[in-house]
């Protein structure tokens, strides 16, 4: 059974932009399956579409239905740069764990800007820049490390000193370090248009299913619902997001409330480039730009799970970002259109957690996801697809639970 969290709440901004409606049957009788995934959001569209393409029958459920969890609330920030600085995550996991989970991120950014160009998924996809700010956690002297560690592991980054930084994007911080090749994108319609593929190639949706009870063995799964009906398959791929299933250990897992506002659009009012930014910060701020010139801007995390106490904080909680947003950049019109309180998984490397459970060879599951949620997504796409075709990722290693 896994805890119900109330994952969302207010208006995200996407809801001002129109998406494809998914379409998903009623469970009503017991099925078998290759591969029965739990979760519709991106990390559920992600892992269908890959095991889709790779000719496995496939089966997705979700208590609510697809799109309708978390995944509505993210920012979308699709950075390979991991929310661990480099050079800190080199001190947790040894520098060459954290040289190569940095160079994973960054290829699966790639492979993740290749399926959507061939898929032609029309989810706004475009390249940004991105611009990590001197903050409380990295000072200038840290950050030029930081960009040293970077190039070192063959990551580009160019420190930017204050005065180019003033120069360049108007903003007064000690340093910033400036990196390319991020992605900016609609997190509906990049969901929709996975879970669209997947239709196509004749995986079965269905909503309002909710798991109950999970058995397994050596060879294979069975899923009781809520319902009565039962899903057989060969294995099961837990994407619950932060609701985990009993089965899942939670060691090293927990939850944070963070919050999000999205300005009017304002598209030439808009700094430079319209890269992403954030802080090196603890909270740290973040912003980015709408295809259509909203700015939205999120932040001021709090570690706790209280669904009640996270939404009374969010008219307080917007004040404060509509005042950190206009100081940063004086010139917008920073009143909210859109605000919203989401919730976030996270560890306390920074890396999130994806593989075989412990002690359950058939049942696969994905936690852990901080601020780099689709990237992490498209990476357990790639290993536990492998896995499952009885292939050894190079990586799968750095992202393993922990026995």
């Amino acid at each position: 059974m896994p805890r119900k969290l109330d994952l969302r709440s207010g208006t995200p901004v996407w809801a001002a932009y129109r998406s494809t409606a998914v379409p998903a049957d009623r469970l009503t009788r017991d099925v078998k399956t290759d591969i029965l995934i739990v979760g519709m959001g991106i990390s559920g569209a992600m892992m269908a579409e890959a095991l889709t393409r790779d000719g496995h029958s496939v089966i997705c459920i979700d208590r609510r239905g697809p799109l309708k969890g978390s995944t509505a609330a993210t920012t979308a920030l699709v950075q390979f740069e991991i929310d661990q600085p480099l050079v800190r995550l080199s001190r947790m996991i040894g520098g060459d764990a954290a040289r190569q989970a940095w160079r994973r991120s960054r290829l699966s950014l790639l492979n993740l800007r290749g399926r959507i160009a061939e898929l032609d998924i029309r989810c706004r996809a475009a390249d940004r820049p991105s611009l990590y700010l001197a903050g409380n956690r990295l000072d200038a002297s840290d950050l030029r490390r930081e960009a040293e560690a970077r190039r070192e592991a063959g990551i580009g980054a160019c420190l930017l000193t204050r005065k180019k930084l003033r120069e360049d994007f108007g903003i007064g911080r000690a340093a910033a370090i400036l990196s390319h090749g991020n992605l900016a994108l609609d997190p509906r319609k990049l969901t929709s248009g996975l879970l669209s593929a997947a239709l196509q190639r004749k995986a079965r949706f269905y909503a309002q299913a909710e798991a109950t009870a999970i058995k397994d063995n050596r060879l294979g799964v069975t899923v009781a619902t809520r319902d009565g009906p039962v899903i057989k398959a060969r294995h099961l791929i837990l994407t619950t997001g932060y609701e985990l299933l009993d089965i899942v250990p939670n060691t090293g897992h927990r939850i944070i409330s963070t919050w999000a506002i999205a300005t009017r659009p304002q598209p030439k009012k808009l700094w430079p480039l319209a890269a992403m930014i954030w802080e090196a910060s603890d909270p740290y701020l973040y912003l980015r730009a709408t295809s259509d010139g909203r700015v939205i801007c999120g932040g001021e995390d709090e570690e706790f799970t209280d669904e009640e106490r996270r939404d009374a904080l969010t008219a307080q909680k917007t004040d404060r970002l509509e005042q950190k947003l206009g100081k940063m950049f004086p010139q917008l019109d920073t009143a909210a259109n859109f605000a919203w309180a989401g919730s976030f998984g996270a560890t306390g490397t920074g890396l999130p957690i994806i593989g075989g459970v412990p002690g359950h060879p058939r049942v696969h599951a994905v936690m852990g996801y901080g601020g780099n949620g689709i990237i992490f997504s498209q990476i357990a796409s790639e290993i536990i697809s492998a896995s499952i075709a009885g292939k050894d990722d190079a990586d799968a290693s750095l992202f393993a639970f922990k026995t």
